[in-house]
């Protein structure tokens, strides 16, 4: 007898790099913890202190910008994507079309681990609509409705 598990799909740093385009410095999602594919995927950002962008916003108090925040969302649900379509969609680009209903709760700072709630809504064509929540131990930091297009590199 064969025994099947449920264990989440844990997508790793290398595996992220042939799936998007992003490079560093703007590759900002480290790992997928859990991906179903059509459906939903947890990102983890770990922030430090050494982000470029810290040493701007703002030097007495760093904090992570809501842009970035709202990027962390679209590179996980890239991932997503790519789970989803297969091999043959890795690399491609998704361009944001819309960002609705974005809210800034709390600010994310140096030592914080964002999880990155992603959930498709829908997809028709290279067209899909996400909802996502990030996540510092569990308390809503930011949220977002936001829409992208997947198109060839």
């Amino acid at each position: 007898m064969t025994e099947t598990t449920n264990a989440p799909r844990v997508i790793d740093i290398n595996r992220i790099v042939q799936m998007i385009p992003h490079r560093y410095p703007f590759l900002l999602v480290d790992r997928v913890l859990d991906v179903v594919p059509d459906e939903s995927a947890v990102g983890l950002k770990n922030v430090t202190m050494n982000e470029p962008f810290f040493q701007g916003h703002f030097p007495s108090r760093p904090i992570m910008p809501g842009v970035l925040i709202i990027e962390c969302m679209a590179q996980t649900a890239a991932v997503l994507v790519v789970e989803t379509l297969g091999p043959n969609s890795e690399g491609k680009l998704v361009y944001f079309m819309s960002v609705e209903e974005a809210r800034f709760r709390k600010p994310v700072v140096p030592g914080d681990q964002l999880k990155i709630h992603v959930k498709k809504e829908r997809s028709r064509g290279n067209v899909w609509k996400f909802t996502a929540q990030a996540k510092v131990d569990g308390q809503v930091m930011a949220e977002a409705t936001y829409t992208a297009m997947i198109v060839d590199n």
